[in-house]
């Protein structure tokens, strides 16, 4: 960290021989503590945003974004109604990744601020539609990731079977993950082109005097792939006034066999981002994450109000949300976790794959009982095979274990500045802030869930 826009704007001139930089400024949208950013003007009128990558996982991203602006072809991007970014060109700052590429302006807005109706809302879910419309032949002639709706499925199963291995799921969770796996109705999807990690802040909008804020660029192609489209709709748990129009919006414009079930996994795979958290740390026996993911889970088993994932189930009659989770988090269960608990999900980016590296290891559990599973370690399957099977699972956890991670110590400060009673921000300029008069128990939960929005936007798979 600490380069400043004149330096990063030394990656303009390198990736695009002959350009002309007048001048440079940060882009603080686009930070989250594992980029250095900036704005470069060049002498032709255009913006360029440089990115540089902080460590070898934001590197990944980097050359991940590289290769999915690429496969976006110009009979693609014409089939969206809004810009992508435009590919300019890769270099080297010493030794970290810089990736180039057009300036998208407008403003962003934040999920919880996103209002409902049209405008804002319907517009959001518009763009989603658009993407998932795209020819899957675009991701696959890139040589990107591309799942059936089973092998997402399986995907899932992996993760809620290793989560559970850790002891610290609450029971009610683990059979409401694993019978939402079980119901066939819930997989019966036809897999498209996703972003695989939409949140609010992917949206730069422009705003239309007579409809309101429109859609007018989408950031962070990263993790494109071929998958369920429920990945790019699980973010509307964060934001509760814009979910419905959102999802209506979405509804209106796809032009596909209606999917009964892409709300409730929309809403499963929401919850289970705290169980990648508990994974992710418990992978690498960071034992302040592990608690932070366990207090999460608590938390969003509390306020569940019925066990029921399936098709046929009201929206109403599941989780509130599982961003309101993080508002049943006791005070001092953040406290007890330091600065760590209060910015909950924190972290570098990884990769779900790495963290069970072969099917064969997919029945591997770990005994409960040092973790005080209680009721928990009484509600998962047997789990009598982890001791026969502890080389591979140490083997497997000293693989994940050697990916760094940041100190999540102080993170809050890595929200400053300020930000406008409507919740948007400029793209360019735009931060998020803590106010100075809410209670230590509101910050938490602000930081908490701009945390949250973070760990999901540095998902690469």
């Amino acid at each position: 960290m600490g380069r400043s826009p004149f330096t990063l704007a030394a990656a303009v001139t390198a990736a695009l021989p002959g350009a002309e930089v007048t001048g440079a400024r940060p882009l603080t949208a686009d930070g989250d503590g594992r980029f250095d950013s900036a704005v470069a003007s060049l002498a032709d009128g255009r913006e360029l945003a440089i990115r540089v990558a902080e460590d070898d996982e934001a590197g990944r991203e980097l050359a991940a974004e590289a290769l999915a602006l690429r496969a976006l072809t110009a009979g693609a991007r014409a089939m969206l109604p809004f810009e992508a970014p435009v590919y300019i060109g890769e270099t080297r700052l010493g030794d970290a990744r810089a990736l180039v590429t057009e300036l998208l302006p407008g403003f962003q807005i934040e999920a919880a601020h996103v209002p409902a109706g049209r405008g804002a809302a319907e517009s959001m879910g518009a763009a989603i539609a658009a993407v998932h419309a795209l020819p899957t032949s675009v991701v696959r002639s890139a040589g990107l990731l591309a799942r059936t709706a089973q092998e997402s499925r399986d995907e899932i199963a992996r993760l809620v079977d290793t989560a559970a291995a850790t002891g610290r799921v609450p029971a009610r969770l683990t059979v409401r993950w694993r019978e939402a796996v079980a119901d066939d109705d819930l997989w019966r999807f036809e897999s498209t082109v996703v972003l695989g990690g939409v949140q609010a802040t992917s949206f730069v909008f422009r705003d239309d005097p007579e409809a309101g804020p429109q859609v007018t660029g989408l950031l962070g192609w990263h993790s494109l792939s071929v998958g369920d489209p429920a990945v790019d709709l699980s973010w509307l748990s964060t934001a509760p006034d814009a979910a419905d129009d959102v999802t209506a919006a979405y509804a209106r414009a796809i032009d596909r066999v209606p999917d009964p079930a892409l709300e409730v996994r929309g809403r499963l795979l929401a919850e289970l981002e705290f169980a990648r958290w508990l994974v992710h740390g418990d992978s690498l026996h960071r034992q302040d994450i592990v608690d932070d993911a366990a207090a999460l889970l608590e938390a969003l088993a509390d306020g569940l109000r019925h066990d029921d994932l399936t098709v046929i189930s009201a929206r109403a009659d599941g989780v509130d949300s599982a961003m309101d989770a993080l508002d049943r988090v006791a005070a001092t269960a953040a406290a007890g976790a330091g600065a760590a608990g209060a910015t909950a999900m924190e972290t570098d980016a990884y990769n779900p794959d790495e963290l069970w590296q072969d099917e064969s290891s997919d029945d591997g559990r770990r005994d409960t009982g040092s973790n005080g599973g209680g009721a928990d370690a009484d509600s998962t399957h047997d789990l009598s095979d982890a001791v026969a099977d502890a080389a591979a699972e140490a083997a497997r956890r000293a693989d994940v274990g050697g990916l760094e991670t940041e100190d999540l110590s102080g993170v809050r400060d890595r929200f400053p500045g300020s930000r406008g009673g409507d919740g948007s921000r400029d793209s360019s300029h735009g931060s998020s802030a803590v106010d100075s008069h809410d209670s230590p128990e509101d910050e938490a939960q602000r930081a908490a869930r701009a945390a949250l929005q973070r760990w999901r936007s540095s998902d690469s798979e």
